[in-house]
């Protein structure tokens, strides 16, 4: 992350019970604070991947030309953890860092707990963005359900707040995430002159390569798929059995042009706005019909 107070801070910190006792680094905060004047942009950013993720250094970089940031995460990632809910455990919060640009917490949630820790407890108002990213992996088609990166954006999005999660389409650990910050900036400039409406946030995919080499920008449709799961069946050192989950993506649309998939595939980024209403409204009359047929 962005300095070392903040990584020697982290290396400490344990935010889960050990012997019936929490133990929490203490942490010597620097005397510089982040004042919030009403005029500065209030900026959210979290992700799935967790604090060490190279992305979120990333976004947090690019956030900062924005306005002030508050940054909350996790210390493990908590991809694939869609929108769910911590309701069992404590959630727990640490504030790590703080200068005159930004915040650090950290937090034992999942991606939507950070964003709701965050409004409802950590900030004295309503941050005007959610920015969520950069997830380390493609979030396009269906895996817009199963992301924590998206599922942080939508919980933006509930709150009326102009909400946006990029990710880029490799798994590398060497990928460079600074081939995002142009794309970045981009969409936050549109998004300060006009927000978005309630209901919609943006779901931003970047391709994995050289700059040079990215065609542009495509808003688009979300494309149809599905993950065909395999099962990895394996024995842990007890001969007790155990299943990793793999699996390949299926793309039941390769050649529609209008779609998340073709344009990562052609090297554009894609641009897709999502919804919180998941009513497929253009089947209400189709169903309602089919309803009342058979109620006679």
């Amino acid at each position: 992350m962005p300095t070392q107070g903040f990584q020697q801070s982290v290396k400490g910190l344990a935010l889960f019970p050990q012997k019936g006792k929490y133990l929490f680094l203490i942490f010597a905060a620097k005397v510089c604070h982040m004042i919030i004047e009403k005029e500065d942009k209030l900026i959210l950013v979290t992700n799935d991947d967790g604090l060490y993720a190279a992305g979120l250094r990333t976004l947090l970089e690019v956030m900062e030309e924005f306005g002030k940031v508050v940054l909350i995460s996790t210390l493990e990632s908590q991809s694939a953890m869609s929108q769910a809910l911590t309701v069992k455990t404590p959630l727990r919060t640490k504030l790590l860092e703080e200068n005159e640009k930004h915040r650090i917490y950290a937090c034992n949630g999942t991606p939507t707990d950070s964003v709701k820790l965050a409004i409802n407890q950590l900030l004295d108002r309503k941050p005007d963005f959610v920015v969520s990213g950069i997830n380390h992996g493609a979030n396009a088609s269906v895996s817009v359900l199963y992301s924590g990166t998206m599922a942080a954006a939508l919980e933006g999005c509930l709150y009326g707040i102009t909400s946006v999660g990029f990710s880029i389409n490799s798994f590398s650990r060497n990928i460079d995430f600074s081939v995002c910050g142009d794309f970045i900036r981009s969409i936050m400039n549109d998004l300060c002159e006009e927000p978005l409406p309630y209901g919609i946030c943006l779901n931003v995919n970047i391709p994995a390569v050289k700059r040079e080499e990215i065609r542009g920008m495509l808003v688009c449709r979300q494309s149809k798929g599905n993950w065909k799961e395999e099962f990895d069946k394996r024995k842990d050192p007890m001969g007790r059995t155990y299943y990793w989950l793999t699996g390949l993506y299926n793309n039941h649309e390769p050649e529609a042009e209008d779609t998340d998939e073709w344009a990562l595939q052609n090297n554009y980024v894609s641009v897709v706005p999502v919804s919180i209403d998941m009513t497929a409204h253009g089947y209400i009359d189709t169903l309602r019909n089919r309803l009342n047929g058979s109620s006679r």
